[in-house]
């Protein structure tokens, strides 16, 4: 269940002077991944922008998992995201702006991947309470919702799928949205 507590595209950012850590946390741990931000924040700052793209992927159907199966899926498509935004959009509340981006998944639920519907459904309300909380003091809170597997030159390529990512990081205030979907190539 472990993730990286860095951005998927970090080895491209370095070459452009963009500062990087690349630290490794298991993103259903609350204190392992404290402390893996604790210190990404102290080696950079408060980030700019922070993005959200952990998620336990299986396929399961209803009755098929355990309660322990459902709820480490929970812990990592769900709650990990709420303790990375409890720990990093404080932060840029009390400096008056920042974006924190969950990535999302399924617009409609599937009954092959019930864990990952739930945790979908999950992260769509917790980007809501995040930006009913934080949205007033500036920070930008949405999701981008991925509607297919990610791979590179097809309808899916992550290269555009960061495009959603970019738009919604520099979007003006009166234009923020909440969910961007991509259902193919932008």
């Amino acid at each position: 269940m472990a993730g990286e507590v860095a951005s998927h595209g970090a080895s491209r950012g370095a070459p452009h002077g963009v500062p990087v850590v690349t630290l490794q946390a298991d993103s259903a741990d609350r204190a392992e991944l404290d402390a893996a931000l604790v210190r990404a924040i102290g080696e950079h700052g408060v980030p700019e922008v922070a993005v959200y793209n952990a998620a336990l992927v299986r396929a399961d159907e209803v009755g098929e998992i355990s309660v322990r199966e459902h709820m480490e899926a929970w812990a990592v498509n769900v709650v990990g995201a709420l303790n990375a935004a409890a720990r990093i959009a404080p932060a840029m509340a009390a400096r008056g702006r920042g974006t924190f981006l969950v990535t999302g998944g399924m617009p409609e639920p599937k009954p092959q991947y019930v864990s990952l519907s739930l945790g979908k459904a999950g992260v769509r309300t917790l980007v809501a309470l995040l930006d009913q909380q934080y949205g007033s003091s500036g920070v930008h809170v949405a999701s981008v919702t991925v509607d297919g597997p990610v791979a590179p030159r097809t309808d899916f390529d992550p290269d555009d799928i960061a495009e959603h990512y970019w738009r919604l990081h520099t979007q003006p205030r009166h234009l923020w949205d909440r969910e961007v979907l991509h259902a193919g190539r932008c």
